[in-house]
């Protein structure tokens, strides 16, 4: 088990790499989280309802400002340093790593929320898995967003934190050339901890859930396949594609208006069987959302498995996002006796997600490791899966 890095060491650690490249303290060091989402995938970017929350493996920055025309950017997971003017930031530059730091303050500027781009010198330290699913991207943006935020004075209210998440979305849709939608930017912005954030990603509204496994003699658990998925490779971009074009032949009120999924799949003029299949996985995962919802509501957690279960099989067969490495994790979960397990991320890779009880998480990592094993994929990693707090200043 992958355990949680202590924030104040992940600080330590950011602020140690700032003062050994660039020499004197930064203004401040803020930390972000990754995510995971419970249910509700591949549906933010259309304005549907998801249900994330935010993990306790966060990303720290350590930032300071200056009055040069110039940013300065160093990882303590990257050996290459960027450093740029503003006028270097734009569409797809700069590349890598990079883009999803300085896409930030490009993006803000582009929207107003500050006046000018101001110079920075910024270190980053992260323990959020990269190529995980766990949106270690978001991390990094979101903090990114918050420390430029507090530093210049521009709103960090939840208004305001609604604002830098449009932000981080700006930035990694242009600069880094990522089709995400808004779930990754909310919930790492506006995360509550012990809670499930029910977010309506057409207004961005919220609702926050108890949620609490341990109480109930339940847990978590993320399984990280290491077999790292990439946003910008456009298969991703190739799925979202098929549900915004079939999502508008039908409009919103068919989204949500009716229960049976086949009359609406009927209306729609297509022989398409991959532009079905992504209707088929829209209309079914939006009930999936309010069933899970409806069960937290009621303190019923262990319910939630079976929608798990279902919606990994919608984006496996439906949407077809999965991979071997994903679906021998759920199938071995299961097999364990999982209460349920699905494919969290854009897919193609990453993570996934089981529900179990807690006296049987050892028996079901060993579950996995085997049958990852037995059919030569990568040996996987395990991380807890506890409803964590927002992006904040630490030091």
């Amino acid at each position: 088990m992958v355990k949680p890095v202590a924030v104040e060491h992940l600080c330590e650690r950011a602020d140690d790499l700032f003062q050994d490249r660039f020499g004197g303290a930064p203004d401040g060091v803020w930390v972000a989280p990754g995510r995971v989402n419970l249910i509700g995938e591949h549906v933010d970017y259309i304005g549907a309802p998801t249900m994330p929350f935010a993990l306790p493996y966060a990303t720290a920055v350590a930032v300071r400002v200056h009055q040069r025309d110039e940013l300065r950017l160093v990882s303590s997971d990257h050996d290459d340093a960027w450093v740029g003017r503003g006028s270097d930031i734009g569409p797809r530059q700069p590349t890598g790593w990079p883009g999803y730091v300085a896409g930030v303050p490009w993006a803000m500027t582009y929207h107003a929320t500050i006046a000018a781009m101001p110079g920075l010198d910024i270190a980053v330290h992260s323990s959020v898995p990269p190529g995980a699913g766990l949106s270690s991207s978001a991390a990094l943006e979101t903090a990114v967003a918050l420390a430029i935020a507090e530093l210049v004075g521009a709103a960090t209210d939840d208004a305001g934190r609604r604002t830098l998440a449009r932000d981080c979305i700006t930035a990694e849709n242009i600069v880094v050339g990522a089709a995400t939608g808004g779930m990754d930017q909310s919930v790492a912005l506006r995360a509550r901890a012990g809670h499930v954030m029910l977010l309506d990603c057409s207004t961005f509204s919220t609702e926050y859930l108890r949620m609490d496994c341990a109480a109930v003699g339940l847990a978590l658990l993320v399984i990280n396949t290491n077999a790292p998925h990439r946003l910008v490779d456009g298969s991703y971009g190739l799925r979202r594609s098929r549900v915004e074009r079939m999502c508008a032949r039908i409009g919103r009120k068919a989204l949500y208006g009716s229960d049976d999924v086949e009359a609406v799949l009927n209306c729609v003029d297509t022989d398409d069987p991959t532009m079905r299949g992504a209707l088929r996985h829209v209309l079914t995962e939006n009930r999936r959302v309010a069933a899970v919802a409806a069960a937290l509501r009621a303190g019923d957690i262990a319910a939630i498995g079976a929608h798990l279960t279902a919606s990994h099989a919608s984006l496996r067969d439906d949407l077809v996002v999965s991979s071997p490495e994903l679906d021998c994790a759920v199938d071995a979960a299961l097999g364990a006796g999982a209460f349920g397990a699905r494919m969290i991320g854009g897919g193609f890779g990453g993570s996934a997600l089981a529900l179990v009880r807690a006296d049987r998480v050892g028996i079901t990592m060993e579950a996995v490791r085997w049958a990852a094993e037995d059919r030569g994929l990568p040996a996987p990693d395990f991380l807890h899966a506890i409803p964590s707090g927002a992006a904040r200043r630490v030091c």
